[in-house]
């Protein structure tokens, strides 16, 4: 047991440095939430935008520039959680294969990006929540940031994917940002007649939009929707999954391959011995000679 949280500790420890290092990413946390969704509050006229919302059947007529402010909040969100998870699985890919390559246990590399990936959208969350409180509260604030986390966790899978299986680094990028856009800007119906469309049901974060504008408008608890975006962040890890096995895949013939040593073993990853020669190997080599 001490072996695999040794490892996991060690692999997670490497992550979060990686996603310190990104300081432009502490940037976009620091400064793109609280101006997007500020701008989003402020440019936004508050007329009522009448609307049926499914996960409760209410019809609701929230103000427009409210509602638009939770759609820019998860925009954020799920933004700044896929680049953060796309640029550190990208940068980091080489190194993970080196490690995989030498024995470390891919299981241990694939936890601690989960570990970071929640720490991630939890804090990106909580920070996005608190800076829409302080232009109106919302009904359930709590439900808020559930529906906030659940949309960064599936985004942030999405982005570890996008790491593993993308060549080049604007790709992915580009991926992302026009994922986020078309799936949230479908979905608001100040910029989209077509929102209470039941194709809408399929996309990313229908779930956590469901859920989000119930936490705004409604008092109504609304945990089937948590769970259909959980459903969400589920395939997409299964995605990531398996395209940072792929990505970490070694080339090498399996008898080249050595491990690094277990829990309990006390020998390390040595060459074996050369054989001595025997006399017939001597004898055929003198007559060769």
């Amino acid at each position: 047991m001490r072996f695999h949280l040794t490892r996991f500790a060690v692999a997670t420890r490497f992550t979060l440095i990686e996603h310190g290092r990104n300081r432009f990413a502490m940037v976009l946390v620091g400064l793109f939430v609280p101006v997007w969704t500020t701008l989003a509050y402020l440019a936004m006229p508050d007329t009522p935008a009448r609307m049926r919302l499914r996960a409760t059947g209410e019809a609701l007529a929230p103000p427009g520039n409210e509602l638009t402010e939770i759609s820019g909040a998860l925009n954020a969100v799920t933004l700044i959680t896929g680049f953060m998870m796309f640029a550190a699985t990208f940068s980091g890919s080489g190194f993970d294969r080196r490690l995989a390559m030498a024995g470390y246990p891919r299981a241990h590399l694939v936890l601690a990006k989960v570990t970071a990936l929640a720490l991630v959208s939890a804090a990106v969350a909580a920070y996005a929540t608190a800076v829409t409180c302080l232009a109106w509260t919302p009904r359930q604030p709590l439900l808020l940031a559930a529906a906030l986390f659940c949309a960064g966790l599936t985004y942030g899978a999405l982005g570890v994917g996008f790491g593993s299986l993308l060549r080049r680094e604007v790709e992915g990028m580009f991926a992302i940002v026009m994922t986020s856009i078309i799936d949230l800007a479908l979905q608001n119906p100040i910029s989209s007649s077509g929102a209470d469309n039941p194709v809408m049901r399929y996309l990313p974060s229908y779930g956590a939009m469901q859920a989000s504008t119930a936490a705004g408008f409604s008092t109504r608890p609304v945990p089937d929707y948590l769970v259909i975006q959980l459903t969400w962040f589920a395939a997409a890890a299964l995605v990531a999954l398996v395209g940072f096995r792929r990505s970490t895949r070694s080339s090498l013939p399996l008898a080249a391959r050595t491990p690094l040593p277990g829990p309990g073993s006390d020998k390390a990853g040595l060459p074996a011995p050369r054989r001595a020669a025997t006399p017939s190997s001597a004898v055929s080599d003198t007559e060769a000679h």
